[in-house]
This record gives structure tokens, C-alpha cells and sequence, in this order.
């Protein structure tokens, strides 16, 4: 059995989707042979001296890919590069199944075999191969230093003989993963902290880690599966609006990371709010990608002034930390791989790729197998487009 490790190829991509000590651990313990193509692991710190003395064979894109059993990425490949892909090989990487239709038709169209990171169920057994998960940690933890670095204050209480500055205030929209780092990592800086969610369950969490939780006077819940968020009704958006208003126009710096799976971003920030802002504060909006963001200002990767208010649209903020998010991604790859990976009981037998579509982490994380798009709001998006 072959795995590849190929170069990213994305704008502003610095992961790769195996680190030298994982490659060490696949080829060691189980078997497995790894190739990686020159220069994957530049953009994340890890020299192909590394990948050499870990026992993985590094070249070119072609001798990388040819033969192998599984290719490993981190971001969706091209189409043009869906067409290089070596013939019967399984792909996995974070596919985005959504925004890249066209890659998903060129999948089927081939009759690859591909598994899609962000559809990994979120269960206990499947903890360890949660990558949105890890990687929404790092997202999380980066999006306050930015916009602490953008901001023209302090966070932290001063108190010096030049006089008492007081503690800066950051509100986090959102208390998924990314959030709750987000919330973690303002308090480490010294700030005040207040959150919000349409999540009841998260409350605890969030006081947990010394922060406030907004509560509504009137019921603004919406849980959805998998503990997702899901789409609140016209009223229930309207009284979230009400309550995001009534504590934004202090904050120094808004941190948003409001996502409903498959849908559009929900707006949480309006031009309304921004006007009410101080001068000089900051947005950090990480659902500046999906359909329009939480803010009305935001727009994705880049800078925008609003009323005074700088918003900041990132869309790949793990890959401005791709050391530890490369080790973080390839810990959670390398574990999917073993789960799709099985030997015979022979005391010589070679692991091989097994894959049951029956498997409770195997099945769910399918997207596109046999010529056809396994999932199925995928699939049901893709006759939409096409209609």
C-alpha cells in the first residue's frame, strides 16, 4: 500500500497533510509506503531532509503519484489536478463540497474515490479524525491576535504611574470550537469578554473560561444536528439582532464565527452596528467565505474600513500557523488512513486499502465513489445547479 503526500498548490496554503514524524509512524509500526512530493513541506517548516530520514521516498509530482493507493492533501484539488490523479487511488482532503461543484463532478467523473474532511461525523469514536475541529482551535486562537494586532488599543489593564488604563472589551459571535478558543484566547490577553450563541448548551462552557453569556429576554435558540447551529426564523433573527446591538457599540474588538452547514452564513454584524461602533475597532469576521459573511462589510481576504471600523475578512486562518496546523491535520489524516487500512492475519501480509462504506466514519465521510456523489445534500446541490 502507497500513500502520496502532494504539494499544495493554493494561493496562501502553507500546510501539508503529513509530517515527517507520521510518515515515520505509518512506514515503522504499520507497514504502510509514503511517498512525498519535493518541497510539500516548505510552506510548514519541514525539509525534505526530514521526510528522507523518516523513511518516506521524495520526488517529483508524477513519480509521487504513480502507484499509489491513497493520495493525501490538505485544500481541494483542481479539476485539472483531479485529472492527474493516478487511476483507482482514494483521495482525502478537506473537499468543500459546496463551493467546488466542479471539482466534485470531475471526481465522479473519474470514479474516484474521495473522502472529505469536513464531513467526518462528529462522534467520540471519530474524535481523533475531526479536522474541522482542529483546525477551527487554530482559526479561533489566530482571529483575536489579529485583531488585537489591528487595534490601535490595548487589551490588558495598565495600571502605571502614568495612569489606569482599563481592560479593552472583545465580543465573540459564535461558540463552536473556533469560538470558544476565540473567548480563551481574548482572556488570556487580558481582556472582558462576552459571547453569544443560539445554542443554549454552550452557556456553561462559556463561563467556564470567564467570560459572560449574552442571554436573550425572549427565546433565540436553534440547535441542529451534530450540535451544528441551525437557521433561527425571521422573528428569532430579528430579536438575535436586537441583542447583538444592544452590546456591540462598546466592543473593541468582534470576533464572528456564525456557520450553517450548507447554507449561507447568517448576517450578524449590520451596517447599522458598525455605524454604532467606536472609531478605531475591529471585526474579525471568519465566515468572510461563506455567502457573504457575518458582517455586512466584510469581504473575503481583504481589509475593509467601515465607519470607522476596520473588518477583516480571513478565510484560511490555520495556514497562517502551518506548522502546528500541519501536525494537528496530519495526526487527524493519519487516523482516517488507519481506519480504512487492513491486514490479513498472515505473519508476512501487507496492509491493504479496505473500505467498507458500512463503517460509521468511512460511510458518512464518502463524498464521491464508483462514478456517482455519495452525499447526498451534496448531490441534491449539484442537480439544483444543474437544472
Amino acid at each position: 500500500m502507497k500513500v502520496a503526500v502532494v504539494r499544495e498548490t493554493g494561493a496562501g496554503e502553507h500546510r501539508v497533510a503529513l509530517i515527517p514524524a507520521l510518515v515515520r509512524e505509518l512506514i515503522d509500526k504499520h507497514g504502510i509506503a509514503v511517498s512525498v512530493e519535493t518541497g510539500a513541506g516548505e510552506g510548514s517548516h519541514y525539509a525534505d531532509r526530514e521526510y528522507e530520514e523518516a523513511g518516506a521516498t521524495v520526488a517529483d509530482l508524477a513519480a509521487t503519484l504513480s502507484g499509489s493507493d491513497v493520495v493525501l492533501k490538505v485544500a481541494a484539488p483542481s479539476v485539472q489536478e483531479v485529472e492527474g490523479l493516478p487511476d483507482g487511488a482514494a483521495l482525502i482532503a478537506f473537499l468543500s463540497p459546496f463551493e467546488n461543484l466542479d471539482v466534485v463532478q470531475a471526481l465522479a467523473d473519474r470514479g474516484t474515490t474521495s473522502f472529505a474532511m469536513e464531513l467526518i461525523p462528529r462522534t467520540t469514536r471519530a474524535q481523533r479524525m475531526d479536522a474541522l475541529s482542529s483546525q477551527a482551535n487554530l482559526a479561533g486562537y489566530k482571529a483575536v491576535l489579529l485583531g488585537a494586532d489591528t487595534l490601535g488599543r490595548i487589551l490588558p489593564m495598565f495600571m502605571t504611574a502614568a495612569g489606569t488604563i482599563r481592560p479593552g472589551k472583545v465580543l465573540v459571535l459564535g461558540a463552536g470550537v473556533a469560538g470558544l478558543q476565540a473567548i480563551a484566547t481574548a482572556r488570556r490577553l487580558g481582556a472582558r469578554v462576552e459571547a453569544f450563541d443560539v445554542r443554549p448548551a454552550v452557556k456553561e462552557q462559556v463561563e467556564s473560561l470567564g467570560a459572560t453569556f449574552l442571554e436573550a429576554d425572549e427565546d433565540v435558540t436553534a440547535e441542529g444536528e451534530g450540535g451544528y447551529a441551525k437557521e433561527l426564523s425571521e422573528d428569532q433573527h430579528a430579536k438575535e439582532l436586537e441583542l447583538i446591538a444592544a452590546h456591540i457599540h462598546d466592543a473593541d474588538i468582534v470576533v464572528t464565527t456564525a456557520r450553517i452547514p450548507g447554507r449561507s452564513a447568517p448576517l450578524l454584524v449590520t451596517d447599522e452596528m458598525l455605524q454604532a461602533m467606536r472609531d478605531g475597532s475591529v471585526v474579525v469576521d471568519m465566515a468572510a467565505s461563506a455567502g457573504g459573511g457575518n458582517c455586512a462589510a466584510s469581504r473575503p481576504d481583504e481589509t475593509v474600513r467601515a465607519h470607522g471600523v476596520t473588518v477583516l475578512g480571513p478565510t484560511n486562518l490555520p495556514s497562517e500557523l502551518p506548522f502546528h496546523s500541519s501536525q494537528m491535520y496530519a495526526r487527524n489524516i493519519a487516523t482516517l488512513l488507519l481506519e480504512m487500512t487492513a491486514k490479513d492475519d498472515a505473519e508476512d501480509a501487507v496492509p491493504h486499502l479496505a473500505l467498507d462504506f458500512e463503517n460509521d466514519i468511512l460511510g458518512p465521510a464518502c463524498l464521491t465513489h464508483g462514478g456517482e456523489v455519495r452525499h447526498e445534500a451534496t448531490r441534491a446541490r449539484l442537480t439544483s445547479e444543474g437544472a
